[in-house]
């Protein structure tokens, strides 16, 4: 009897061991299925992210603007030698598109702005009246570019040539008028005539001043190339 119940309990004792090494042989293996479940969702952003990078489309490249190209633009107010004055800044928009390599790089519309470089007026008896503008940025797609291009000048001579052309004129009328009526002395008397009346005339045309009004075109050509983005 008791050979047989020693026997009982080291069986019972060979089935605990057996089931206790099963039990840690088997845990191990539950840990890397964790693992994995842990590092699986830290790859998908950078997966998400190459994908992204992927299908985004590339920037297009810049694009060169040669000097030598001509920007017509049209003022949005009225310029002139009397009334402007040098510094002063007058706003425009592109009156014509301007396009590279038959492409359109800078639309018809688009914003500029310019300079008054110098604004002198005529003076009443002589002297010159003088305008010069200049062309400093134009907006792209949003974006202002600073430009080099010429300048505009206008010019009108003084009074003492114009006066002279219109006295000279004026003579010159007055004596075929006078020589029509009566000749000779009717010539004398009409040169004389004619020749008041043209230093007036010269006088009074002559007064004239340099004067843009708005919406006047104006071209200026690029003295430097103007890259776009």
């Amino acid at each position: 009897m008791k050979c047989y119940l020693g026997l009982l309990i080291a069986c019972l004792l060979l089935t605990a061991a057996c089931s206790k090494k099963t039990d840690e042989a088997s845990a191990p293996s539950a840990a890397p299925a964790t693992t994995s479940a842990t590092t699986a969702p830290a790859s998908a952003p950078v997966e998400r992210e190459a994908a992204a990078k992927k299908t985004a489309p590339e920037p297009p490249p810049p694009v060169v603007i040669p000097a030598g190209t001509v920007i017509t633009v049209r003022t949005q107010s009225v310029l002139g030698s009397k009334i402007s004055h040098a510094g002063d800044a007058f706003d425009a928009t592109v009156a014509q598109p301007v396009s590279v390599g038959g492409k359109e790089v800078i639309p018809s519309g688009a914003g500029a702005k310019g300079t008054v470089v110098e604004a002198q007026a005529q003076g009443k008896i002589k002297g010159q009246g003088s305008l010069q503008l200049a062309l400093t940025s134009i907006t792209i797609k949003g974006a202002p570019y600073t430009i080099q291009a010429s300048t505009y000048e206008a010019t009108i001579k003084g009074k003492g040539t114009r006066t002279a052309i219109a006295t000279g004129g004026g003579a010159a009328l007055g004596a075929l008028i006078g020589g029509l009526a009566g000749h000779g002395k009717g010539a004398a008397i009409g040169a004389a005539a004619g020749a008041g009346a043209g230093l007036a005339g010269g006088t009074f045309t002559g007064n004239k001043q340099i004067e843009l009004p708005a919406e006047s075109a104006l071209s200026f050509t690029l003295s430097a190339p103007i890259t776009v983005k």
